[in-house]
């Protein structure tokens, strides 16, 4: 039954983009076209969408979390480009106010990054590093920050403070708030899942 919905749901992505004209939008969103067919880069992997459907530079679907993300990244495309490159924790987005499933991102995204990298900050750095990350300067204490380009307007940084004898491992992941124009709500949550199992994956 999930299946078919998953599916019944792609297919109505696929019909509402295949009304877009890529061409308007493609400076706004910062993405590439080839001939009618929009190109995506997702955490530096080209995803290629048209009104046929979504798939990687191989020619297959990617999973439903990201065919949600790159679809909305599409479809709610502001009327003009939007810049605020100030961090900002995603409770603190005004989107997110009335968003019930905001605890989501805590349990799926910081806190298992804190269990698997806890101890293991090499490791941390060694998968950032090969997900594209560059460190990032804030002016305050910690042990490690990336910032990492999730989609061409939407980046996130990554703050890890591993344990000590006083004190166990922390971690926040931050969004600029241009980003809450580029995405809904459960889209941002959405990346930063697909944000923690690229690291996982990365450090396996």
């Amino acid at each position: 039954m999930k299946a078919t919905i998953f599916e019944t749901h792609y297919k109505e992505y696929c019909r509402q983009i295949a009304g877009l004209d890529f061409s308007s939008i493609k400076d706004t969103l910062g993405i590439e076209l080839r001939g009618h067919e929009a190109v995506i880069p997702f955490f530096g992997e080209n995803y290629i969408v048209s009104d046929t459907g979504i798939a990687d530079e191989s020619g297959n679907r990617p999973s439903y979390m990201v065919c949600v993300i790159l679809s909305k990244y599409l479809l709610l495309c502001p009327g003009t480009p939007v810049v605020n490159k100030e961090w900002s924790a995603l409770k603190d987005f005004h989107k997110m106010s009335q968003f019930t499933n905001l605890n989501f991102f805590t349990s799926d995204t910081e806190q298992p990054i804190v269990k698997i990298f806890s101890g293991r900050i090499s490791a941390l750095s060694e998968a950032s590093r090969k997900l594209g990350g560059k460190p990032c300067k804030l002016g305050v204490s910690y042990d490690f920050a990336m910032e990492f380009r999730v989609l061409p307007k939407i980046e996130i940084l990554l703050i890890f403070n591993d344990r000590d004898d006083e004190f166990p491992a922390t971690c926040s992941v931050l969004f600029q708030k241009q980003a809450e124009d580029y995405l809904d709500p459960e889209s941002l949550i959405m990346a930063g899942t697909a944000f923690r199992q690229r690291l996982q994956k990365l450090s396996e």
